[in-house]
């Protein structure tokens, strides 16, 4: 059960047991493996698996203009999408070093939704407040349900009369309002954390069970099941997704060195860090890659990796990967003259020097075929 200081998801009552181990996600307890961490996994992989992503913070920003002021907080060019669509980015301050990684709902010109770590809700309230916007944190009000794996559009397509087809409803596209499961004013993303096709369902915490127990019924033909963090943290490392919280960044990290360089839109005009985050681009050198270890699976997670003796990187986290057999997959931060896939690398875990070898980023899917179908 959650230790005192920790929120309880809105969901904890259907999910979690006394048994249960939590893991501390933003403040809320979310459990490590509800049964079997593989098994949840194989549910994301193969059939369906619902994860509850109610930790996030979603910030609810209106006003004249809250679209294009809020492009010049966030990396990518929010000013050209239209209502329904969705950016993934990064949130710098002012020394071009990373606050956040997050996405930015276009609801109309003047309404967005930010949706990120602990560390985005104050750099956007702020900013919002300072341009004449108001902005509002939901996350006691919102439950976050992230429905993922290939069987994800058979399953939620039994709760709703809306067009949940590829054509209907787009990778990285949100509608609103929904009725899902008979519960009006759901508010549903396509996207996710784990390379796998899938939906995410934002409803008021009043009826989170209700929409829990439906997506639980309409899924036990697919064999879904709740999946706990040690499976989302399996998915994501397979699927190259980062993570804050000193994981492969912090605040003393840049977008280039936690592999969102590519989200930092430099042709999209002023935005905050800019010119600061520009500079750091030649000046940092580490860089994101994979890494395949012999052998560590968790314990390699903080390992230093060196090239023929010479120090050049680390660990970020590890995990035995199911989609590489059971093989130790890691993000690691290395020195990017030794960042390319094919390189040979030691790893010093547990006081051991493990042999292993740097692979393309992400080892699962790279092209997006299956989020996209």
């Amino acid at each position: 059960m959650p230790e005192p200081d920790l929120i309880r998801s809105p969901i904890a009552e259907r999910v979690v047991r006394d048994d249960h181990e939590l893991v501390d996600i933003y403040g809320m307890g979310i459990a490590a493996a509800f049964e079997d961490p593989i098994a949840e996994y194989r549910a994301v992989r193969e059939g369906v698996g619902l994860l509850d992503f109610s930790p996030l913070l979603k910030v609810d920003v209106e006003g004249p203009d809250a679209q294009a002021k809020i492009s010049r907080l966030h990396t990518r060019e929010v000013t050209k999408l239209s209502p329904g669509r969705i950016a993934y980015g990064a949130i710098l301050n002012d020394d071009g070093l990373m606050i956040d990684d997050s996405t930015v709902m276009v609801r109309a010109g003047d309404r967005v939704r930010v949706v990120g770590g602990p560390d985005m809700p104050a750099a956007v309230i702020g900013f919002a407040e300072a341009n004449g916007l108001t902005a509002v944190e939901r996350r006691n009000e919102l439950a976050h349900l992230n429905v993922q794996g290939p069987r994800s559009r058979e399953v939620v397509s039994k709760l709703t009369d809306e067009d949940f087809t590829n054509k209907g409803f787009p990778y990285y596209h949100f509608k609103e309002p929904v009725r899902v499961a008979g519960i009006d004013d759901v508010f549903v993303t396509r996207m996710g954390f784990t390379a796998e096709l899938g939906y995410e369902f934002f409803v008021p915490v009043e009826h989170a069970l209700d929409l829990y127990d439906a997506l639980i019924e309409a899924g036990e033909p697919a064999g879904m099941r709740p999946v706990g963090v040690a499976a989302i943290m399996m998915v994501r490392i397979e699927a190259g997704m980062v993570m804050g919280d000193g994981l492969e960044y912090d605040d003393t990290v840049s977008p280039w060195e936690c592999g969102l360089g590519w989200a930092v839109d430099l042709g999209k005009g002023d935005f905050q860090g800019r010119e600061a985050t520009l500079k750091l681009r030649d000046e940092r050198t580490a860089r994101l890659a994979s890494v395949v270890l012999n052998r560590g699976e968790d314990a390699a997670t903080g390992a230093e990796l060196s090239v023929d003796g010479e120090r050049v990187g680390h660990v970020t986290m590890s995990v035995p990967s199911p989609y590489l057999g059971g093989k130790t997959l890691g993000l690691a931060k290395v020195h990017r003259d030794h960042a390319s896939p094919g390189t040979k690398v030691s790893a010093s875990v547990e006081g051991e020097d493990v042999a292993g070898e740097l692979v393309a980023t992400p080892v699962y899917d790279p092209e997006r075929k299956r989020v996209k179908g």
